[in-house]
């Protein structure tokens, strides 16, 4: 784990996590996903769906990726893309599953007395579907997602709304997240102290060179940091 000096003597009274990529791999669990759509619809290629949501215009997780995957290859029709969306959700749900030493890590951190919460440009129904099926719903104070501030990471809004809902100011709140663009970069700029979850990165196409305060080679690091 690299560290700087940012935490110093002060007094950490919360940590605020981001959700996919961040405490499971949800990548893993999208591939999935696309491989089964993909031996559902008897033709194509895993990759290439994938590289649909990664397209600017439609939001990472929106269905509309999928029907203009279908309609590109002319392989639409309502019943297949409708089957296809059921298949995405359903495969995405089953295949997440924890980083290592998740849950161990809250549980300490509880019990430390810290205040939790989750910041996620996940729809609320999903991130709570996904925190449930990972047993942490509950181990949360507040989970903040983008249709209740109706703003997405990078934009602060999302930011400031978790601190004033937790109750928490920026220079006592360690932020933990794995897009230097997305997560670490503007909750440093609003002051908060940052953990970049290089062990779930996978946004290679994004710019890198925002200097995290700390960066975690897996999520028990952060313990070290508090």
């Amino acid at each position: 784990m690299q560290t700087s000096n940012k935490t110093g003597n002060r007094k950490i009274k919360g940590v605020i996590f981001d959700m996919d990529n961040t405490l499971f791999d949800f990548i893993k669990a999208k591939l999935a996903a696309c491989s089964m759509m993909v031996d559902f619809i008897g033709a194509g290629d895993p990759d290439e769906i994938f590289n649909y949501f990664l397209r600017k215009g439609h939001g990472f997780e929106d269905w509309e990726n999928i029907e203009d995957y279908l309609k590109d290859n002319d392989l639409y029709s309502k019943d297949l893309y409708l089957n296809c969306c059921n298949i995405y959700e359903d495969i995405k749900l089953q295949t997440i599953e924890l980083y290592p030493g998740v849950d161990e890590t809250i549980s300490t951190l509880q019990k430390m007395g810290l205040i939790l919460g989750i910041v996620t440009d996940a729809h609320t129904k999903n991130a709570t579907l996904r925190l449930k099926k990972m047993g942490l719903f509950n181990a949360f104070d507040a989970l903040i997602t983008a249709d209740m501030t109706g703003s997405k990471k990078p934009a602060p809004d999302i930011f400031y709304y978790a601190l004033d809902t937790l109750d928490l100011i920026p220079e006592q709140t360690i932020y933990v997240g794995d897009s230097l663009r997305r997560d670490i970069k503007p909750a440093q700029k609003i002051g908060m102290i940052t953990a970049y979850a290089a062990y779930g990165d996978r946004n290679y196409y994004e710019d890198r060179i925002c200097q995290p305060d700390h960066v975690l080679n897996n999520i028990q690091d952060v313990i070290k940091l508090i």
